[in-house]
């Protein structure tokens, strides 16, 4: 199976990009966007000077639980820069969901609590609302991570909308906000009673 199949197959319609974009994103900027894929796993990300984004991480069924996904981690977690992507909230109707956050927590990946992260697909016309993940190996601030997913979104994300979807995305400011958190606010932490 093609790996634009195993990705679209696998991941909702409003978070996909179009095989057009991904394959035009592979051609015209390969100079950071890569794929990493086997039989097993297809991993789409975009590999900056100072931090990585993943656009996708697939891992087959039949290979879960088997390293692969914390392999492809380690991996890039080896380049010693900051490492963001994107998931959806946490369903308790799709099991996957929850998985998957458990999944990176345990990979030491951060919730970004300060940055808010909507848009409309293009494809459905419904808006998706993500969560932001971030690891660093270093102690970065969600103000940088922020800016990097701002970043990532003008030049990944929107890269030639009008022309591959005949409509352009939100402006990142729209879709992308950032709220300052005080420390009490950010803690996660229920106060003493």
């Amino acid at each position: 199976m093609h790996w634009y199949e195993k990705l679209n197959k696998y991941f909702p319609d409003e978070e996909m990009k179009s095989r057009e974009h991904m394959e035009l994103l592979l051609k015209e900027k390969q100079d950071i966007y890569k794929k990493s894929e086997d039989e097993y796993h297809v991993m789409m990300y975009v590999e900056m000077e100072d931090f990585t984004f993943i656009d996708y991480l697939f891992v087959s069924k039949m290979a879960r639980g088997k390293g692969i996904g914390k392999k492809l981690l380690d991996d890039l977690k080896q380049r010693s820069k900051p490492i963001i992507l994107e998931v959806e909230p946490v369903d308790y109707d799709d099991t996957d969901t929850e998985k998957r956050q458990r999944f990176y927590r345990r990979e030491g990946f951060q919730h970004a609590k300060s940055i808010g992260y909507s848009r409309r697909s293009l494809a459905t016309g419904e808006v998706n609302t993500m969560e932001i993940l971030y690891w660093t190996p270093e102690d970065e601030s969600e103000e940088s991570i922020y800016n990097k997913m701002k970043h990532t979104y003008e030049n990944i994300h929107t890269y030639k909308d009008v022309e591959l979807y005949g409509e352009p995305y939100e402006e990142v400011d729209k879709a992308l906000v950032y709220r300052e958190i005080n420390k009490e606010e950010g803690s996660g932490e229920e106060p003493a009673s």
